[in-house]
């Protein structure tokens, strides 16, 4: 038997999803941070895949002003472009694009493999354009020539000094902050916390900084923690920093048992691979780590993945019996039966499958986007991508027109 089928076998032994990936990412919180208007502290764009009220991007309107950074929104669902355009006119020193996304959008030249039938079908036919928005970001800084972007997401109300991670970037392709408050989990990390499990927080494109003129770039597959998949080969290095922390808007996990069956493919893949990664060798190349994960691991980690879910269930049926009437644990439990079901439909070739399909992808996407440079100007790049409407907006206290009450809107 070989060196590589001992490890393999000793991992099979051990499977569990883990409540912490901590040691896949580096705390560099305490780094000194650069001056924010000094290079090296300087973002040369923030990115924003909107689908909320532009009232909730107003704070991130005036950080991109305050730290003289271009903003694109790429808007969805109730994100108006009409009324981004309106608060970022009346933001003094705001520039920004705004870009509908159409329903359904794809580009010609975007891999596709991740996205099959039988993926879909595993993803409980879940509906996002996150994932597209975020590819989207990529190719603009590579069309404008930009260096140093962060993808923001329009839930964020805090982050600590982001200076720091745009620095990181000078070393790193990509940095991160995690978000604790309110803790960016899935809904069935949420109900172990609520169950008074350990569950720890990670690294999350909700703040996440790119260098996107350093190459190779990672590609964001269509799945939940697409983010997770992004920076898998810097996790499985250990070269992902950790800057900071952020803060996002609160919510309900459990107000659909949908959220957590859409959910399920995504976080069961994700916690897998994190999981056979945390006991790999980050010096051996990424694709042969990715490529040991066969079938056999993916029938443990699903049995693990089934007790993590079993263990949850059985302390919120305690916890509710000790509080009768406790509406909150019974949505938990009904996102929880939701996840179990869904995972029932889940293969563990079909797991491997989605990891070949995403190197494939990741594959075709490098060769792509190795070849997209800078343009030289807005319109260009939009004909590319292939997104006939979009919006600049700015603030010009000198120029105020029946369009704004105190700004300067431009239209293209």
């Amino acid at each position: 038997m070989s060196a590589g089928s001992i490890t393999v076998n000793r991992r099979l032994r051990s499977i569990q999803q883990r409540p912490s990936h901590a040691n896949l990412s580096r705390d560099v919180s305490g780094s000194p941070p650069p001056p924010l208007r000094s290079r090296r502290g300087r973002l040369d764009a923030i990115i924003v895949p909107a689908s909320r009220p532009a009232s909730c991007l107003q704070q991130t309107i005036e950080l991109a002003a305050f730290l003289g950074a271009f903003l694109v929104v790429l808007c969805s669902l109730q994100t108006k472009v009409e009324q981004v355009a309106g608060r970022v006119a009346k933001t003094p020193g705001a520039r920004s694009l705004i870009v509908p996304i159409p329903n359904g959008w794809k580009h010609p030249r975007f891999p596709t493999q991740t996205s099959a039938e039988e993926f879909q079908k595993a993803n409980a036919n879940r509906k996002s354009d996150l994932s597209a928005k975020r590819n989207i970001g990529l190719l603009l800084a590579r069309l404008h020539g930009w260096n140093k972007i962060a993808f923001v997401d329009d839930d964020i109300i805090h982050m600590d000094n982001i200076a720091r991670l745009a620095g990181q970037l000078d070393r790193h392709q990509v940095a991160g902050m995690p978000v604790r408050e309110f803790p960016d989990n899935s809904v069935v990390c949420h109900a172990r916390r609520l169950a008074r499990m350990n569950q720890d927080i990670f690294v999350t494109g909700a703040i996440l900084g790119v260098h996107c003129n350093s190459l190779p770039l990672s590609f964001f597959p269509d799945i939940y923690n697409e983010d997770w998949f992004f920076f898998a080969k810097e996790a499985a290095a250990g070269k992902l920093p950790r800057v900071g922390n952020a803060r996002q808007l609160s919510y309900d996990p459990f107000v659909s048992p949908d959220r957590a069956r859409r959910e399920e493919f995504g976080d069961l893949l994700a916690e897998g691979l994190y999981a056979f990664i945390d006991e790999g060798d980050p010096s051996r190349p990424f694709d042969e780590q990715l490529r040991a994960a066969g079938a056999s691991y993916w029938s443990r980690f699903i049995d693990a993945r089934r007790e993590v879910i079993t263990e949850a269930k059985t302390t919120l049926y305690r916890l509710r019996d000790l509080d009768v009437g406790n509406g909150h644990l019974s949505s938990a439990l009904n996102s929880l039966a939701a996840s179990e079901s869904q995972l029932d439909t889940i293969t563990p070739d079909l797991c491997v499958n989605f990891l070949c399909a995403w190197r494939d992808d990741v594959g075709d996407w490098q060769s792509f986007s190795n070849g997209v440079n800078n343009v030289g100007n807005t319109r260009e790049a939009m004909d590319f991508l292939e997104l006939k409407t979009w919006t600049l907006a700015e603030f010009c206290a000198a120029e105020v027109n029946s369009e704004t009450t105190s700004g300067r809107l431009r239209v293209l």
